[in-house]
């Protein structure tokens, strides 16, 4: 399975639990963390632990391993670690807040439109 297929699991999963705002960062060259970052957000606790829990268990069904899973207790900002691709899914005021796009700003966007939940 290629980092892109990951990615693409990763943002289906994300979408069916109605992530919004779901962006995905290619880190290609400019990071040696991960090939992509997947950046999205969640209204409330609740939904940004089911969103970071369906990733997870979409993942596991791929057999894609989760090497790490940060911050879902407090559900402000979980990091999900898929090797090349890092997931992270934030409470919508602090995705406003840490504003990573900005942050990663020379990394290009990846189209990730077709990979939506159809």
């Amino acid at each position: 399975m290629t980092e892109r297929d990951i990615l693409r699991v990763a943002v289906r999963a994300a979408d069916e639990k109605k992530a919004e705002n779901i962006v995905a960062l290619n880190m290609k060259g400019i990071s040696l963390v991960a090939d992509y970052f997947m950046i999205c957000h969640g209204n409330s606790e609740k939904q940004v632990q089911a969103i970071a829990r369906e990733i997870k268990e979409k993942a596991e069904e791929q057999q894609i391993p989760v090497k790490r899973l940060e911050g879902f207790d407090e559900a402000k900002w979980v990091l999900v670690d898929l090797g090349d691709v890092v997931v992270h899914v934030f409470h919508k005021d602090d995705r406003a807040y840490y504003n990573l796009e900005r942050l990663w700003g020379d990394a290009p966007l990846e189209d990730v439109a077709s990979d939506l939940a159809q």
